[in-house]
C-alpha cells in the first residue's frame, strides 16, 4: 500500500514560512496526492531531526534559518551548487542517501528573468550587491554565472565583503558601506539582500539619486512587498524587482524531486502569497 509523500519545511522559528501555502497551492493546482508541513527544530536537536525525517515518512524538505550551515554539514551528498555557496536549502533522499542543494541563485536570476525578460543580462555589466550574508553569495553565483563582468559588494562589515571576492577576483570587488554611494553611478543592476526594510527591521536608506536612469533595483526582501528602497526606486522612475519572486522560483526544484511534478510560477500564485502577506500585515 503506498503513502501519500510527504515534504517539510524545517526551520527554528518557521511559523512566520509561507512555503507551505506555496506547495499546498501546487498540490491543489495538479491534484496530486501529499502534504508539505511547517517543522520547528531547535539548533542543537536539527543533526538528529536530518537523521530521522526519513523514519517519518518524509521524502525531504526545504531548510531555512538558522539551520542552512548545518544541513550543509550534514548531507550525504551535495550538488556543486550548494559546494559553492556552503548551504543547503532543499534536501532529499536518493538510494538511501541524504542530499542537498541550494537553490537561492536559481530562484533570483529566475525572479529577474520573469520580471524583466530573460534579456536584462544584455543592459548590465555592473551589480552593486549589499549585504555579505548567504543570500548574497547566492545571488553574486547568479549575476557571475549569467556573465556580468563585474560585482561590488557592499557590507557593513568591510571583511566579509573581502571574503565573497574568492568567488571570483577578478569580477569581485569589495567596497566599505560608507563608500556605497561612490559605487552607484557605475551600477546596472543594485540589489539589497539584508534585512534593512523587512517589517520590523530599520529601513535602508539610500540616495538613488546616482544611479544611472536604465539601473534595476531588486531587494530579496517580500515583506513588506515595497520596501522603502524599491519604493524610492519607483520615485525615480527607475524598474523594481521585489523579493516574492526568488522565494516563489526556489520552491521548485524541491516541488518536482518530492512530488514528480515541475511547477510553474504564474500570476495566479503569485496573487496568492500577496493576498497572505496582506492579511498578515
Amino acid at each position: 500500500m503506498s503513502t501519500a509523500p510527504k515534504a517539510f519545511v524545517v526551520g527554528h522559528p518557521i511559523k512566520h514560512s509561507r512555503s507551505p501555502l506555496i506547495h499546498g497551492y501546487w498540490l491543489c493546482e495538479h491534484g496530486l496526492k501529499g502534504s508539505y508541513e511547517r517543522v520547528d527544530v531547535a539548533p542543537a536537536d536539527f543533526a538528529s531531526f536530518l537523521r530521522g525525517f526519513q523514519g517519518e515518512g518524509f521524502r525531504g524538505g526545504n531548510v531555512t534559518i538558522p539551520h542552512k550551515q548545518a544541513a550543509f554539514q550534514y548531507a550525504d551528498a551535495l550538488t556543486g551548487r550548494a559546494k559553492r555557496l556552503q548551504a543547503v536549502n532543499t534536501l532529499w533522499i536518493e538510494d538511501g542517501r541524504i542530499h542537498g542543494d541550494n537553490t537561492d541563485e536559481l530562484g533570483f536570476i529566475a525572479s529577474l528573468d520573469q520580471a524583466l525578460g530573460s534579456d536584462w543580462d544584455q543592459a548590465a555589466r555592473t551589480a552593486l550587491v549589499l549585504g555579505a550574508g548567504g543570500a548574497a553569495r547566492a545571488v553574486i553565483a547568479g549575476l557571475l554565472d549569467r556573465g556580468l563582468e563585474r560585482v561590488v559588494v557592499a557590507n557593513r562589515t568591510l571583511e566579509r565583503a573581502q571574503e565573497l571576492t574568492a568567488f571570483d577576483p577578478r569580477r569581485i570587488e569589495a567596497a566599505a558601506w560608507d563608500k556605497l554611494t561612490q559605487a552607484l553611478p557605475e551600477a546596472d543592476l543594485l540589489v539589497n539582500t539584508t534585512s534593512l526594510g523587512m517589517d520590523g527591521q530599520p529601513p535602508l536608506i539610500l540616495d538613488l539619486i546616482a544611479l544611472p536612469d536604465h539601473a534595476v533595483v531588486a531587494d530579496i526582501v517580500y515583506v513588506p512587498l515595497e520596501t522603502p528602497l524599491l519604493a524610492a526606486a519607483r520615485a525615480r522612475g527607475l524598474r523594481v524587482v521585489d523579493g516574492l519572486g526568488m522565494l516563489l522560483h526556489q520552491a521548485v526544484p524541491g516541488f518536482a524531486r518530492w512530488f514528480g511534478v515541475t511547477p510553474e510560477v504564474t500570476p495566479a500564485l503569485r496573487a496568492v502569497i500577496v493576498a497572505d502577506i496582506e492579511r498578515r500585515a
